[in-house]
């Protein structure tokens, strides 16, 4: 547990002896506020040299616009003019959308080809369990051999949860009241401008309830967004469990070792899961953003390029593990760290989320997109269920260890349910690690602890350990606010309907 909760004093100390500006401790402290956050980061600030990434805007929102309709068609199974109208609004914004000209909907290929009016077209396909993949520009293929990847566990409607469908009817809380849950669950699911898809809510591991749209069913893998980024951070931490690196040691990404005195040498695999690996890039939740530029934390799903390579060759902003930012840099690295560990073993890369997490805690139907060079997108594009996210959410709701078997090591899930350093001393305690976020001291009143995965429109998992409750609403991206709102009030009824078990 010390090692995984390595105080921040450890890295101040390596910090000085690189040449690293005064140590954290002494940078003007923050509140919290936009300006004292600035502030701190200003004082900590080693490279100000900031290159965009290449490419026109416009072409890189069409390419994400491409790639959403291809998932919401041949992935989700959605009617593409809702699609068009309602989902995936993150890496490609609606007003952008306006600009095409025509759409090409190839169904014998599973491809959607976009053209604009300067004659570009922009295009994605399904490659199998890989998910649809956007064409780099005036390219029609992909730069990898598709894998397949199918599950290896007996069929679903056979099997018992968690590990299949099959809910036992009669196991049921005797301290709960049915009707009263089913009211809650209502209430979260919300009225129809919420545009709920999936919700699904267990206590002590079994289903306490669910809700789906008419529009798809308990199997249908949905759009996450950055809810991904905790599967990433999960499979991370089998990695470790398995002995392939240690949390607290310094990442080894091959792009800087090629100069022996790189200052990313010092960024540890710890610091990057919190989101405190100090590199370089344009994010939009920046405190000091700028959008004049398109922010290459949408690149990394657009590009067409090789986002492992880009990610690493960007350059280091603020001494690791002192200054938080939510960026996708981070989970885009640890993506690379994970696909250098499992094929330096001989392994397939595209099988070993499979192979080693899903099929150990019943997840059948799920798959991870890749970029053009079959990199995961580790930062946001994975496809689960509802009922999938909601095994995920109990794996570390019970400490990471299922059916007596542990996957994640051991303190893992409070390394990942703790507010991290960077982040607290920014005035901002809500990120923990392995990309989970905290709210242990900023949550509403009348809600216990929790932490999450969390995405872009509304996507959450959310465990409350001290009610053995995991929480998954999973809904279309326009539905994001009032979504939110119908959640938060189901969230307030069931605290007053589940028993603490404190």
């Amino acid at each position: 547990m010390e090692r995984l909760l390595h105080v921040i004093t450890a890295s101040i100390c390596l910090q000085l002896t690189v040449g690293y500006p005064s140590a954290a401790a002494q940078a003007p402290a923050s509140d919290g506020s936009r300006d004292s956050i600035n502030a701190r980061a200003d004082y900590l600030r080693i490279n100000r040299e900031y290159v965009p990434p290449p490419g026109e805007a416009l072409h890189h929102y069409t390419s994400g616009y491409a790639k959403i309709l291809c998932s919401a068609i041949f992935v989700t199974g959605l009617d593409p003019k809702d699609a068009a109208a309602n989902v995936g609004g993150f890496i490609s914004p609606f007003d952008q959308r306006a600009y095409v000209t025509s759409t090409t909907i190839d169904r014998v290929r599973q491809e959607v080809t976009l053209t604009l009016p300067d004659g570009v077209e922009r295009s994605a396909r399904r490659y199998g369990s890989q998910g649809c993949v956007s064409h780099a520009l005036g390219e029609e293929d992909i730069q990898f051999m598709p894998s397949v990847v199918e599950s290896e566990l007996s069929l679903a409607h056979e099997t018992p949860w968690p590990m299949g469908d099959v809910l036992d009817t009669q196991v049921w809380p005797k301290d709960l009241d049915a009707s009263l849950i089913e009211q809650a669950l209502d209430v979260g699911f919300g009225p129809p401008e919420a545009k709920t898809l999936g919700l699904v809510v267990t206590h002590k591991g079994q289903i306490i309830g669910e809700r789906y749209s008419n529009e798809i069913d308990l199997h249908t893998p949905l759009e996450s967004w950055s809810m991904t980024k905790s599967l990433t951070g999960t499979l991370m931490g089998i990695l470790i469990q398995q002995g392939e690196y240690e949390l607290w040691q310094p990442a080894p990404i091959p792009e800087w070792q090629e100069i022996p005195d790189d200052p990313r040498r010092h960024i540890r695999i710890g610091d990057i899961m919190r989101m405190s690996s100090g590199i370089m890039i344009n994010a939009p939740s920046d405190p000091d953003y700028e959008n004049g530029t398109y922010a290459d934390h949408f690149y990394l799903y657009t590009s067409g390029a090789n986002n492992f390579h880009y990610a690493a060759t960007r350059p280091l902003e603020y001494p690791p593990n002192t200054v938080g930012r939510y960026r996708n840099t981070d989970p885009v690295l640890t993506s690379y760290l994970i696909r250098l560990a499992v094929e330096g073993r001989g392994e397939d890369y595209h099988s070993f989320p499979q192979r080693n997490l899903f099929d150990k805690i019943g997840i059948r139907n799920a798959l991870v997109e890749t970029d053009t060079y079959g990199n995961f997108l580790g930062q946001g594009l994975a496809f689960m269920s509802a009922r999938d996210w909601a095994r995920l959410g109990n794996l570390y709701l019970q400490d990471g260890v299922w059916g007596g078997e542990r996957i994640l090591p051991e303190g893992y899930v409070e390394y990942a349910s703790t507010a991290a350093p960077a982040w607290i001393s920014d005035g901002r305690p809500i990120y923990g690690g392995a990309f989970f976020w905290v709210d242990d001291e900023m949550r509403e009143a009348g809600v216990d602890r929790s932490f999450r995965m969390s995405g872009a429109g509304g996507q959450s998992t959310t465990i409350f350990p001290d009610r053995e409750l995991v929480i998954v609403r999973i809904g279309k991206y326009t539905g994001a606010a009032e979504g939110s709102r119908a959640l938060r009030n189901m969230v307030l009824s069931l605290m007053e309907l589940i028993p603490n078990g404190q």
